[in-house]
């Protein structure tokens, strides 16, 4: 089928799905545009801070985005076009996009607590407790995955014979190994990331201290994107992928306890103008390519080789596809960061449930692109390689299917436009990684007033429990491949969502609102996630990876004690109603 009429029917329905299910969504929750936010009300200058819609919305699709809708779709694409793009499409609508919105809007009319605050008033402090738990090891996870695979991607190499150009023909330094021509890919993201990261605190001085306006802002952003690119070209920066673990780890403990308008909010400015050309190119490309006659050559289904790689169907795709359809770290960004900036109640719409639709977009895209653009025996040897030497690149696979796109849609170099597909990415992680490792900071805090009366000044400190988000993040990046972590960190991620939708579902009940809309994809997700978890566990059973089964057997017992909890609920509510 042809690649523009396929993401023709996406776009369709995800624009059907903002201008009319959102407004039911919003009906039903009872928006009200006169109702004081959290961030006018407390406005401290540094969590809580009025901020205009463009901003902030930037900052919350940056943060979910991530590689979430890039790494899911490109690993789980094993399975055939078919079922991955059937999943983004309709879980972006009725349970992606409806978990984003009724979080975030739940939290704000909690005075932009989080979700596990939100569990303590509808299941009580044990709910509470066990949210704090469940999410810190879900963040644990998403952040050693994440740092395992920007770790691999900056070293990136890929024969230059494969990019259709030979040495001397192309901007790319290069290696040869075993008479093989290798183009370093990886090192002008390197030095990309690095200027964007060091130029965010001057952006962030001049919007919020300085007012710059948005649109010399945009501006200014683009160029620092762009000089960012040509200096990476010029000194591409080459490190082992080891040094890279090392160096972001120390970069996310300082980044995580600064002002949020200092490096996080425009970091997530520069970074979000990468992403959005991204997107531009990929649907400009699309259009180029479809009107052209670009099918999608990937198999329509390949259900032999996806169960023998990362098991049976359903449920494991549902979960592979950790932010492309329904994402439980979104959840976190509302309630830990999002939340505290919306300067107007109906901004919660249109940040959060927009912005999970951008993020389906985005990964139908990249559907598109491997699937229609890229060889998909090349696709295989890089995200799933039979040499048990070769560690998993999907960052790299994702970035060659886009280069490719790019050449065949608009002509542009396949080379640059693998470099771009890189940084598409890797900002996205690093942002991701600070965000995350601010939001576990939070919760730190928060468990050790559960384990202790009275907690040490030690343990609330900021060095200690960023300090320790980080050193666990590091440890399992380091000491797991990024296909291994991926499976387990997608599974914890759509169950802490499923446990979101619970909360959302109680706390409609008590304000005696209509529920079904959360409820449903509520259950639909505890069974998924739930049936995941144990055919995980027989892996590492099988396996012995220790560490990753206690892990898997910690986030059961954790979701099924949340779970009691909210049969107890609505079964109370239920008795009191007859």
């Amino acid at each position: 089928m042809n690649v523009l009429l396929i993401f023709g029917i996406a776009v369709c329905a995800f624009w059907v799905a903002s201008r009319i299910y959102s407004r039911y969504l919003a009906r039903w929750l009872g928006e009200d545009p006169a109702r004081p936010t959290p961030a006018v009300e407390r406005n401290d200058g540094r969590d809580y801070v009025p901020t205009r819609t463009s901003v902030v919305f930037a900052h919350h699709f940056s943060a979910i985005a991530g590689a979430g809708p890039i790494l899911g779709p490109t690993m789980a694409i094993l399975y055939g076009f078919v079922p991955a793009w059937l999943w983004i499409v309709l879980g972006g609508v009725f349970i992606g996009a409806v978990h984003d919105f009724t979080t975030l809007f739940v939290s704000m009319r909690e005075g932009g607590k989080s979700m596990a605050e939100v569990a303590r008033k509808t299941l009580g402090n044990t709910g509470f407790n066990l949210f704090i738990a469940f999410t810190i090891f879900m963040i644990v996870l998403l952040t050693s995955s994440f740092l395992s695979a920007t770790s691999i991607s900056l070293t990136s190499l890929w024969p230059l014979s494969k990019i259709g150009v030979r040495e001397g023909e192309t901007f790319l330094r290069t290696i040869t190994r075993d008479g093989i021509v290798y183009g370093r890919i990886g090192g002008i993201a390197s030095t990309s990331v690095i200027v964007i990261t060091l130029c965010s605190p001057f952006l962030g001085w001049l919007i919020y201290k300085k007012r710059l306006k948005t649109i010399l802002a945009y501006l200014l952003a683009a160029f620092i994107c762009v000089g960012s690119v040509l200096l990476g070209i010029a000194h591409p920066l080459t490190l082992s992928s080891t040094q890279w673990m090392v160096i972001i780890s120390v970069y996310v403990l300082f980044a995580a306890g600064a002002p949020v308008w200092m490096i996080l909010q425009p970091r997530d400015f520069i970074n979000v103008q990468i992403l959005y050309g991204g997107i531009v190119l990929m649907i400009a490309s699309l259009f180029s390519t479809g009107f052209g006659g670009l099918q999608v050559s990937a198999p329509g289904f390949n259900l032999q080789e996806g169960v023998q790689n990362l098991g049976l169907i359903w449920p494991m795709m549902f979960c592979t596809i950790a932010c492309g359809a329904i994402s439980g770290f979104h959840c976190l960004v509302g309630g830990g960061t999002t939340g505290k900036q919306l300067a107007k109640e109906t901004d919660a719409r249109k940040v959060g449930y927009n912005a999970m639709l951008l993020e389906s977009v985005l990964a139908v895209c990249v559907l598109l692109a491997i699937g229609g653009a890229m060889n998909f025996a090349d696709y295989k040897s890089i995200v799933w390689p039979t040499d048990p030497s070769v560690k998993s690149n999907p960052i790299l696979g994702f970035s060659l299917a886009a280069g490719h796109l790019f050449n065949q849609g608009l002509g542009i170099p396949v080379a640059l436009g693998t470099v771009f597909g890189i940084l598409l990415v890797e900002g996205f992680v690093i942002t991701t990684l600070d965000t995350a490792v601010r939001l576990n900071r939070y919760l730190f805090e928060e468990l050790w007033t559960i384990l202790f009366r009275k907690p040490q000044p030690l343990l609330r400190h900021y060095w200690v429990n960023s300090g320790l988000s980080v050193l666990l993040m590091w440890l399992l990046a380091f000491s797991n491949a990024f296909s291994t972590l991926w499976p387990i960190f997608g599974t914890a991620n759509q169950l802490l969502a499923a446990l979101s939708l619970l909360a959302v579902s109680a706390w409609l009940l008590f304000k005696k609102r209509k529920n079904t809309f959360v409820l449903v994809p509520a259950v639909f997700m505890i069974i998924t996630t739930l049936a995941s978890l144990a055919i995980l566990l027989s892996n590492y059973i099988q396996k012995r990876n220790y560490v990753l089964m206690a892990a898997d057997i910690l986030l059961f017992i954790l979701a099924a004690g949340v779970v009691w909890l909210s049969w107890n609920t609505f079964s109370h509510r239920h008795k009191q109603r007859v």
